[in-house]
């Protein structure tokens, strides 16, 4: 699994677009496509459209809480958000091949998406953001530490957790050291997505 997930960003169908392809132009292999209270047409045609720069890419095309149209694409999975689908559901509707994602934001949060078997969980936010309205509590790096030696204490085998919310290149040492496997990155990546190089160097 990449351990270097681009969040697309864009208030518009052009911006998201264009700054999915720069994403993939300068070697991200996993796009997550989130835009949040888009028009469901426009969402459909970026959806669509992702899904052909990924598979031309050979990158992985997950769709951010929508399981019915990541189904209608046939993209390569869904991430799901606390207060979405549950991940049972969406593996019925998807299917056993695909990859599905959940986020979660507690320890509890964390063992619950252990329980619903889902294939990576996006924990956070490690951070402040603006990308996202409704932010759960912010964790930092100690609420990471926290959450990880607690799963090591009680000897339970964990999917591929990744950070998320407000991550920059300069956290990345310090989330490895915790045990942290990826991260999901959006900000840093839309502004400057060039860094990509930078960011897949650092989680080598």
């Amino acid at each position: 699994m990449e351990k270097l997930q681009y969040i697309s960003q864009g208030m518009t169908r052009e911006e998201q677009e264009a700054n999915i392809r720069k994403a993939l132009d300068n070697g991200v292999k996993w796009i997550q496509v989130r835009w949040k209270n888009a028009p469901e047409k426009d969402f459909i045609r970026l959806c669509e459209i992702s899904k052909k720069l990924c598979t031309g890419n050979h990158a992985v095309c997950i769709i951010n809480d929508d399981v019915q149209i990541a189904k209608e694409i046939d993209a390569d999975g869904v991430h799901v958000g606390l207060n979405d689908m549950s991940v049972e559901k969406a593996r019925h509707i998807l299917g056993e091949d695909k990859i599905i994602g959940g986020t979660a934001n507690t320890f509890q949060n964390v063992l619950q998406r252990m329980l619903e078997h889902c294939d990576y969980i996006g924990l956070g936010p490690l951070r402040f953001t603006t990308t996202k309205e409704q932010l759960s509590p912010v964790l930092g790096f100690r609420g990471y530490q926290n959450i990880v030696q607690e799963l090591h204490d009680k000897s339970l085998e964990f999917p591929k957790i990744f950070a998320i919310g407000g991550v920059v290149l300069n956290d990345i040492e310090l989330l490895q050291q915790i045990g942290i496997y990826g991260v999901a990155v959006s900000g840093q990546i839309t502004e400057q997505p060039s860094i990509i190089t930078k960011f897949k160097t650092a989680l080598q």
